[in-house]
């Protein structure tokens, strides 16, 4: 997407001295984070003030674009990313800002199957996302972040959801990668992930990320065509066709991962800096002070 305004979004990271990141929504805190100094994680304090930037889904949406395509399929995927496209770009609260975006599937299998059940049996307001494991507790290894509390399994927005699940036609999560958190946070969807995962099942994504530019991937791209070229040119006999059209498949899968890399997330400067951040998590985070040195 070619995103030609706002310059600043209402959803944005700021950022402070001292590895301190705040999400601000409407000029309301709605996440506090500081990066360890050992780059192990971060800390993270949600506020509860998030709100999603995209109306409800009705149940008969989500059947009627069951309906158009196979759930899971490129088209129905690609017509749930035309719907949270068109809705962010309305959106007056939203993390859109001026620049080139992708919202795309998990391309880059961000997500570990193992990591799943982790978030409903563990998402603390105020916790700690684990970086490459190092070792931390096990329960903080989790791929993505809820911005608001997750709801009961049994609430009644939920279990419709869930029904949704069992029928196969439950919409895609939609999520947003921010560097800085070395995480997809949950734009959209806070019940569909949960009614997901309390049916033992997988919810489906759409990651929202800026682009790459065009010369970032020009160069990324010169080696597995280099690769390819030279494979292409050292076949011979009878099996030459089907391991050039494997070639082919690998090269095109290559490619379309690098176009789709996620680009550093935008932070801008915190009015204030340090003490300004200091004095939010103090109204917003009380008595949470997490240890940025371990």
């Amino acid at each position: 997407m070619r995103v030609e305004r706002p310059v600043t979004p209402d959803l944005r990271m700021e950022c402070a001295d001292g590895r301190r990141l705040i999400l601000v929504q409407d000029g309301v805190p709605v996440l506090f984070a500081r990066q360890r100094a050992t780059l192990r994680g971060v800390h993270y304090a949600r506020t509860g003030r998030y709100v999603s930037p995209l109306a409800p889904l009705r149940a008969e949406q989500a059947r009627a674009f069951a309906e158009f395509a196979e759930p899971g399929s490129e088209e129905w995927t690609e017509r749930w990313a035309a719907h949270a496209g068109s809705a962010l770009r309305k959106a007056g609260n939203g993390p859109l800002h001026a620049g080139d975006w992708n919202l795309t599937p998990d391309v880059s299998r961000w997500f570990v199957d193992r990591n799943w059940p982790r978030l409903l049996a563990h998402d603390p307001d105020r916790g700690h996302l684990t970086w490459f494991g190092y070792g931390d507790p096990e329960e903080d290894a989790r791929d993505l972040l809820p911005l608001r509390k997750l709801s009961h399994p049994e609430a009644p927005r939920v279990r419709a959801y869930r029904r949704q699940y069992r029928e196969g036609a439950l919409p895609p999560v939609l999520a947003w990668w921010i560097s800085g958190l070395n995480s997809p946070v949950v734009l959209d969807g806070h019940d569909r992930l949960t009614a997901a995962l309390a049916e033992g099942g997988r919810p489906r994504v759409l990651i929202l990320s800026r682009a790459v530019d065009e010369e970032w991937i020009a160069l990324c791209a010169e080696r597995p065509v280099l690769e390819y070229e030279k494979r292409m040119a050292a076949l011979d006999g009878p099996l030459a066709a089907v391991h050039a059209a494997a070639a082919g498949g690998r090269l095109a899968d290559e490619l379309r991962s690098i176009t789709l890399a996620r680009d550093l997330t935008r932070a801008w400067p915190l009015p204030g800096g340090v003490p300004a951040w200091e004095a939010a998590v103090a109204e917003h985070a009380p008595g949470w002070a997490p240890d940025p040195d371990a």
